[in-house]
């Protein structure tokens, strides 16, 4: 990890969960991290438990599904924290909704978080990278939802696991657009399974998020502690894939 020391490194939906123990994770090894979220309070009370450590976290409030929001964003890193060597696309959402009955708005919501603010972060970030000639790295949050629908008591998934089969895609399609043009700038995916954070408030009151809670999980400080395994690989090595389960989940 010593060679992204005192780099730059964006973190979406870094104000809570798996965005806020990767941004900690980061920052702990001297990282500039800058962390969007549209809770300025939680980013700001974060930024204060971490005043005294080897980096620093550069807290902005920026909703995501805002595209004028994300580049606003982009550009004041770019002119008061530096161009972008690592982008961690990790804000992700789910609603309780269905495909029989659901609402529109809803669909709409998980996949302009979940697909196209991952996209308009990945090709911003990308284009500070090849500006300054940065072998950067660009990580997605994906989900085993990305790979196959996980068969719960209650069939009640929706379009999420269409956002993350979408993001499992994009990984691929990014990696050939990198190697078609020689940039050396890496992009891997993350699936993990079931972990425990705020994420869940999203699942339905059917009954399913007790199921859940009751479930084998990881914890967001594993999926941080994964990040860095990822971020500390050789130059010529490239994580495409990186698959997480808790011991013993049920799908």
């Amino acid at each position: 990890m010593e060679r992204w020391e005192g780099k730059v490194a964006i973190v979406t939906g870094a104000s809570a969960g798996m965005g806020a123990a990767i941004t900690r994770a980061l920052v702990l090894k001297g990282l500039k991290v800058a962390g969007l979220a549209r809770r300025i309070d939680r980013l700001q009370e974060l930024a204060n438990s971490l005043a005294d450590t080897p980096g620093q976290l550069y807290p902005l409030r920026c909703d995501i599904t805002n595209e004028e929001a994300i580049l606003k964003s982009f550009k004041w890193i770019g002119e008061n924290v530096g161009p972008v060597h690592i982008l961690i696309n990790n804000a992700g959402l789910t609603r309780p909704t269905n495909l029989i009955e659901g609402a529109t708005d809803e669909w709409r919501r998980v996949f302009d978080v979940n697909v196209m603010a991952l996209c308009i972060c990945t090709r911003e970030a990308l284009k500070t990278m090849r500006e300054n000639n940065i072998a950067g790295h660009v990580i997605h949050m994906n989900s085993v939802a990305g790979h196959y629908v996980p068969n719960m008591p209650e069939p009640n998934f929706n379009v999420y696991p269409a956002s993350k089969f979408a993001v499992t895609a994009l990984t691929e399609s990014l990696r050939q657009e990198l190697r078609y043009h020689k940039c050396p700038v890496k992009v891997t995916s993350i699936s993990p399974g079931l972990v425990r954070t705020e994420f869940q408030d999203g699942f339905p009151d059917d009954g399913t998020k007790e199921a859940v809670s009751q479930m084998p999980a990881l914890k967001p400080e594993d999926i941080a502690e994964a990040v860095l395994y990822i971020l500390s690989t050789p130059p010529h090595v490239q994580v495409h894939e990186l698959t997480i389960h808790p011991l013993g989940e049920l799908f």
